[in-house]
């Protein structure tokens, strides 16, 4: 049996518009929290960083949270976090043995769907420790994100939306968090009901789920994500989508601009072109490509 919601939720287009709504940073104030108090610790104690935790906390903030590569998946994150303290050089004079985790990558390169599920199954197949390891990390961050993350609510105007969308548009949660997850936090805010499936990691990435949702008949200009990292934007983009952005530090701003006057323009069909533009360039502004401190190379 499918794993991937939309293959058990929703089958079939039921209005004139989808919404792809992602969750952690864009529905909810929950990024810092996961990524500061759950995925961040972590890293150190599995990873072996102790003796460079100050610069592996830094690079593992700027990769998840303060940089183009905002919102990735864990895995691909996790590895550009090692990439990063490699290039270090106040990593390099200390003397860490960083791991070089290529069972991983090696698995990242060739799954499509980068969550639990997927790497117990190729564990299971070709014993790997590398991906032990990663397993064993991945899944104590989901536990401490359940017992960490709970009455975080949704940030203001996104109930709103929600209840103004859903009498025009099927809506799914498209997100790189896990399933679980998604589901206790949608359903603990009582929003769930609003949106017509809830897809995380284990249905895919982003571009894979809204993808197969906007093959469902949607007429060109009614399909939009909304998220709050690039790769959303990408998403969007690689499936013909328009794009809403929620921008880093401004998501209160961001939806309340959505309700009044984003959400309107969509449903009008006067959303693409110039106005759509503006948002991206003032949202692709907020993001650094490069970190700023010191790179060696080799």
């Amino acid at each position: 049996m499918s794993d991937n919601p939309l293959d058990t939720q929703f089958t079939a287009r039921t209005k004139d518009y989808l919404v792809g709504i992602d969750s952690d940073g864009c529905a909810f104030d929950t990024m810092e929290l996961k990524h500061k108090e759950c995925f961040i610790p972590n890293i150190i104690k599995y990873f072996g960083l102790q003796a460079c935790s100050k610069y592996g906390r830094e690079c593992a903030e700027f990769v998840n949270l303060y940089s183009k590569e905002r919102g990735i998946n864990r895995f691909p994150a996790l590895l550009s976090v090692l990439d990063y303290l490699a290039e270090r050089p106040e990593v390099r004079r200390r003397g860490v043995k960083l791991m070089p985790l290529q069972g991983l990558r090696d698995w990242v390169a060739r799954e499509t769907r980068l969550g639990n599920p997927t790497l117990i199954a190729e564990l299971d197949r070709n014993p790997n420790e590398d991906l032990k390891l990663c397993l064993e990390w991945s899944e104590q961050v989901n536990r401490d994100i359940d017992h960490m993350v709970h009455g975080v609510s949704p940030y203001p105007m996104v109930r709103e939306s929600l209840e103004k969308l859903a009498p025009v548009a099927d809506m799914i949660v498209c997100s790189a968090t896990p399933n679980a997850a998604l589901q206790k936090e949608w359903e603990e805010h009582d929003i769930a009901r609003y949106v017509e499936a809830i897809c995380g990691q284990e249905a895919g990435g982003k571009k894979e789920t809204l993808g197969q949702a906007a093959g469902y008949g949607y007429e060109k200009g009614r399909v939009l994500m909304m998220g709050d990292a690039p790769g959303d934007l990408k998403a969007a983009r690689a499936v013909g989508a328009l794009f809403y952005p929620i921008n880093p530090g401004h998501e209160e701003e961001s939806w309340e601009r959505f309700h009044g006057e984003g959400c309107e323009r969509f449903l009008s069909g006067d959303y693409a072109g110039e106005y759509e533009a503006e948002l991206i360039a003032e949202f692709q502004a907020h993001l650094p490509e490069d970190p700023t401190w010191p790179r060696v190379q080799g």
